[in-house]
């Protein structure tokens, strides 16, 4: 068999366990996997002695700002970011400036990520008050990945937690569906700890434990009476995790690298508004549980959430900063540095940033090294000591809440569709590959 790429001597996760294979590529699929594949008929070959092989990481949380925010990010700079990290599919949240609301806004996006992305690509959709039927309208497309609801408002204008409207959108459409979960009516009945707080350490104080636990049971208890399973997204609290154990026939989780990684309040000591999301970061005893949530399989899937801003932005003192901080290019190493310090298993890590997000969103051919899947691929360097700089950063935000953090693991090589996109750190070309990157299908 003559194949365009084999992957030598790797230490492949591959869904029946790791073994030392090589991984052969014909026109961007996965042809062979087995030992000693004869490298000259190979128009390329990489060896990956001591790395390991697993399939494209999938961030299946980011704000690339584009359209409307672009001076934050865009797509470009976004799926730059999202490769150089490993990332080989992208999916992007709908508060954008306008919001993703429509079919015509969905395809706008599409149509940038076309000719900008470095990465394969899906979109969500924001549900409104009043959009129900044009979402109805797009059940199947091309492109799009999940329904979006804020039930608490962050960062832009979408907002839906009416208990009527949710129910009506989880009896009538089959679109995966991801909450971020925060009670909209507590947030604005504590606003005042907000209002007069001038350190982004009270950000949590306001957005407390029960804004966000009262939203999830809320919205957990309307996808039990619809029959409907939900994705929760950044779950950040130790009453949420444990009470979620026994509630995983109607959700899937979600947690974040930063959630897993920072803990309050010393984070906010030391890096202020840098750190300030949605739902917030919290103390020690939220981040162990969440760690057990790891653990004994109650959280899912590992996405970035991904939401830049300009540091100009970024600086101004609580609360007029904005939420959010940058993450794509992160994730995997941060996890990465995880494996390392003993605290996960690489088979695990591909569960949580490959298989599960393939499997949650129905993306077809992607989620793990088998024959005839997409040749997405993410080859890794488990040994690789470095420190995380802000200069090395591709978001077009240029900093990192890392920066100046030890590292050890980091992702060498991104192939997508049997292309090599990044090679040992380094762009293979500083613009997007043309008709290389693709809107995600589903399984239908």
């Amino acid at each position: 068999m003559d194949f365009d790429l084999i992957l030598k001597n790797g230490i492949c996760i591959l869904p029946t366990g790791i073994f030392n294979k090589d991984i052969g590529i014909i026109d961007g699929l996965i042809k062979a996997i087995d030992n000693n594949l004869e490298h000259n008929k190979s128009k390329k070959v990489i060896d990956c002695n001591n790395k390991y092989i697993i399939p494209g990481v999938i961030d299946s949380q980011v704000h690339f700002r584009d359209p409307g925010l672009t001076h934050k990010e865009d797509i470009q700079t976004g799926s730059k970011s999202a490769v150089l990290g490993g990332v080989t599919t992208f999916l992007e949240m709908p508060n954008t400036t306008p919001p993703t609301t429509n079919r015509e806004k969905l395809i706008e996006k599409i149509e940038i990520a076309k000719s900008k992305s470095f990465t394969n690509f899906g979109f969500f959709i924001g549900a409104t008050e009043n959009n129900l039927s044009e979402i109805l309208k797009l059940e199947g497309m091309t492109g799009l990945c999940g329904i979006k609801i804020f039930l608490g408002s962050s960062t832009g204008s979408l907002l839906l937690n009416d208990p009527k409207i949710l129910r009506d959108l989880f009896i009538k459409t089959r679109i995966p569906i991801a909450i971020h979960s925060e009670n909209e009516d507590l947030l604005q009945r504590r606003i005042s700890i907000q209002k007069c707080a001038n350190h982004a350490k009270e950000h949590y104080k306001w957005r407390n434990v029960e804004t966000a636990f009262s939203a999830t049971k809320k919205i957990i208890e309307i996808a039990k009476e619809t029959n409907r399973k939900i994705h929760l997204l950044h779950i950040s609290s130790k009453d949420e995790m444990i009470w979620l154990q026994d509630k995983k026939e109607h959700c899937t989780v979600e947690v974040t690298p930063q959630h897993l990684y920072f803990d309050a309040p010393n984070c906010y000591e030391k890096l202020n508004t840098l750190v300030q999301m949605n739902p917030p970061i919290r103390e020690e005893d939220h981040r162990t549980a969440l760690w057990e949530g790891v653990n004994n399989k109650t959280v899912d899937i590992i996405g970035s959430d991904h939401a830049p801003h300009t540091l100009t932005d970024k600086n101004r003192s609580y609360p007029l900063s904005p939420s959010g901080m940058p993450g794509t290019q992160t994730m995997l190493p941060i996890m990465l540095n995880f494996v390392n310090i003993g605290k996960l298993e690489m088979t695990d890590l591909v569960r949580l940033l490959c298989k599960n997000p393939a499997k949650l969103y129905g993306l077809k051919n992607k989620g793990e090294l088998s024959i005839n899947k997409d040749a997405d691929i993410t080859i890794i360097d488990l040994h690789k000591k470095y420190t995380i700089l802000n200069e090395n950063m591709a978001s077009k935000c240029g900093w990192t809440p890392y920066h100046g953090d030890k590292m050890q693991g980091m992702p060498t090589t991104t192939i997508i569709s049997g292309n090599i996109v990044v090679e040992n750190g380094k762009l293979v070309s500083n613009d997007p590959i043309k008709n290389l990157s693709k809107p995600i299908t589903q399984h239908r």
